[in-house]
């Protein structure tokens, strides 16, 4: 390295040269990787760093708001859709208790990513962190990805079985049932897979400082393929309670309405979309710290995203409850909440007034005028959507008790 600087146009005591010099500092580089171990290379890279005044990048506080902040937040839904539950001494279902095991699954990643990564050096160069700290922080993040499979599984069965709760042709609950033992397995592989991605399982956390013999099999393969999967796993999850939705004989604003109530799992979607652009260096970053750091936050979005919108039917329910008047019900309206998103059967009432002289008033209590009758006349006439059908009225009151 002495010698590189020898040979360039900077002296060695000049500091401000050396630093700005780009050909120089990728000579270096290129002598401190191919002449220095691991941590040697990140030795001389922080110190280069100090000397250079390079900006310290630091996104752990960031990291551990986002982190909390989701993590409350869908705290609290689950808690309102089983107080929705309690209120109106509905059962729990199937798809209820896997929301909760979610949720349960989702506290050890939220305290390990607000305590123990943070302080791991997450959202911080590598060449910053502490020895020990960067093998405590692939540990961590092993654990997280791991459960993040978990996690990512348990959201689709939720919403798989609230369709088998509101959908009972057989043709449909067939392509339900198929649908979850898919998802079972896909999540099963996946957990198995993260798990023993390499051998021995603790060189996910060692082999960063090349002192350590193992190997691990294609960690990009496996993210890549899960994040793939799980997208076209929500495609298809989209369209089977859309392809009932059309073919029920309700007006189209009804429709619209109940459609919206399962479009809000395309939020899901979209964060599983935007999270497969952080995987790009996932297994193969040379600063894991900082590069994983978006990968990390991507993933909390999208499980967090995930129990939020499979609570939000309850969550509306219970408002409709709390607010009638502010969100729609009075008393000129009746409504059929459909877990959550109301089907409204609403009439309107027309009035008629009919009024007619009948004579001229005269007598003896000094008045005289005309006299008059009105007579009122009230219509029911109903909306475009005159009645529902039996099957509109057996599927609104599935959602409703869904």
């Amino acid at each position: 390295m002495r010698g590189s600087v020898t040979n360039s146009t900077c002296a060695l005591t000049d500091t401000q040269c050396v630093c700005t010099n780009a050909p120089l500092q990728a000579e270096i580089s290129a002598c401190v990787a191919t002449s220095c171990t691991i941590k040697e290379s990140l030795v001389a890279q922080n110190v280069t760093s100090v000397l250079c005044n390079h900006p310290i990048r630091d996104q752990s506080k960031e990291y551990k708001v986002i982190y909390a902040a989701l993590g409350t937040v869908s705290g609290v839904t689950v808690f309102l859709r089983i107080f929705q539950k309690l209120i109106t001494q509905m059962d729990f279902g199937i798809d209820d208790w896997v929301v909760i095991v979610t949720f349960l699954s989702g506290l050890p990643s939220t305290i390990i990513a607000c305590g123990w990564l943070v302080n791991s050096g997450i959202g911080q160069d590598i060449w910053r962190v502490p020895f020990d700290s960067i093998t405590n922080f692939g540990y961590y993040f092993y654990v997280m990805e791991v459960l993040y499979f978990f996690q990512v599984c348990l959201i689709k069965l939720s919403l798989l079985f609230f369709y088998l709760r509101i959908f009972t042709q057989p043709r449909i609950k067939r392509l339900i049932y198929g649908t979850i033992i898919f998802t079972v397995l896909f999540g099963t592989v996946f957990v198995f897979l993260g798990i023993f991605q390499c051998s021995p399982v603790s060189y996910f956390w060692t082999k960063w400082d090349g002192e350590h013999k193992g190997k691990c099999y294609q960690n990009n393969a496996m993210a890549w393929a899960n994040g793939v999967i799980s997208i076209l796993l929500d495609f298809w999850m989209l369209g089977l309670p859309m392809s009932q939705i059309l073919s029920l004989k309700m007006h189209w604003k009804r429709k619209v309405g109940v459609a919206m109530m399962f479009g809000v799992g395309t939020f899901v979607t979209i964060m599983s979309i935007v999270r497969l652009q952080s995987l790009i260096t996932f297994a193969n970053s040379h600063n894991p710290t900082w590069d994983n750091y978006g990968a990390g936050i991507w993933s909390d979005i999208e499980i967090n995203v995930g129990i939020i919108c499979a609570c939000m039917p309850s969550i509306r329910v219970l408002l409709v409850r709390s607010f009638p008047t502010l969100l729609g019900s009075s008393k000129g309206t009746s409504r059929n909440y459909a877990g959550g998103y109301a089907a409204d059967i609403t009439s309107r009432k027309r009035e008629q007034t009919n009024s007619r002289v009948t004579g001229l008033r005269s007598g003896n209590d000094d008045t005289e005028g005309i006299l008059y009758e009105q007579s009122y006349t009230v219509e029911l006439d109903k909306l475009p959507s005159k009645s529902m059908t039996n099957s509109e009225e057996d599927f609104g009151r599935r959602l409703q008790t869904g």
